[in-house]
């Protein structure tokens, strides 16, 4: 018998598409127990960072979207840093990613992170690779530190097949609610598939730790992407609901002496 083809990258098949009403409903059963987290975040002073990289296209906004979009943004931070600027590349590497960390309270969301230099950094050329080499060496010493001071650290990477990512970065040239998200470097990342390939190979094996491990996560299908992470990211974290006095709306106020004003205001019209 001959070898069997090996895929090239770690995405399993995954069952038929999930349908809207279940999508929905289950996503709002989620959402309920991140409100649940939030409130034990809160009481309990934790810190918690959660890091979501992985190729162009994989999914990582819609699934940080499906993460905040019930939650406070003052407890869960999402931060996206751009290229820096010349002063921060003056800084030591890790420094501008610091005053971003969160406090106790706090659950703060990288799109993208630090891991950049072992990523589109290195694939396009913009350090060299003794400082990758010594940001792989020194990643794994500075997490270790990172979670022995406290802070819940969890890595997740987003993992799309060449054609998914091809169809989601086609469909971003031609649809004009999308092509925001097309940006210069993602047209000459798109080329590089293989070494962007070797890059997080050789990431993980660097900085796959038992006190930082790397999650990966099969994204070809958002729905079930954003449920499954949703998922995994509740079970990572020990919370309880906090249980607190049932919520009655008070009494409103009577209107006393006032009265609508004499006013004409300028009304938005409705077109719809």
């Amino acid at each position: 018998m001959g070898n069997k083809k090996k895929s090239r990258d770690p995405a399993p098949e995954v069952p038929g598409k999930i349908g809207k009403k279940e999508y929905e409903e289950v996503l709002k059963n989620l959402h309920v127990e991140l409100v649940r987290l939030q409130q034990w975040v809160v009481a309990k002073g934790l810190k918690v960072v959660v890091i979501f990289e992985g190729r162009d296209g994989a999914g990582k906004g819609g699934v940080i979207k499906a993460i905040t979009e019930r939650v406070s943004p003052r407890v869960f931070r999402t931060v996206a840093l751009p290229a820096p600027n010349d002063r921060e590349k003056s800084q030591m590497y890790f420094q501008r990613y610091f005053p971003h960390f969160p406090a106790a309270g706090e659950v703060v969301i990288f799109d993208r992170s630090y891991y950049n230099r072992a990523g589109v950094e290195r694939v396009m050329g913009f350090t060299d690779e003794y400082h990758v080499k010594r940001f792989l060496e020194l990643v794994p010493i500075m997490e270790k530190i990172i979670v022995e001071s406290g802070i819940i650290l969890i890595k997740y990477w987003l993992e799309v097949s060449e054609e998914e990512q091809t169809k989601r970065l086609t469909q971003r040239i031609h649809d004009g609610r999308k092509t925001w998200k097309l940006s210069p470097m993602d047209l000459k990342s798109y080329s590089h598939w293989y070494d962007y390939s070797r890059a997080r190979d050789d990431m993980f094996e660097k900085t796959d730790t038992p006190w930082a491990p790397w999650y990966v996560a099969n994204s070809n299908d958002k729905k079930r992407v954003r449920l499954n992470l949703i998922t995994h990211l509740l079970g990572r974290i020990k919370y309880e609901e906090l249980k607190g006095e049932k919520i009655v709306l008070p009494k409103r106020q009577s209107p006393g002496q006032y009265k609508d004003p004499d006013y004409s205001y300028k009304y938005v019209p409705e077109r719809y």
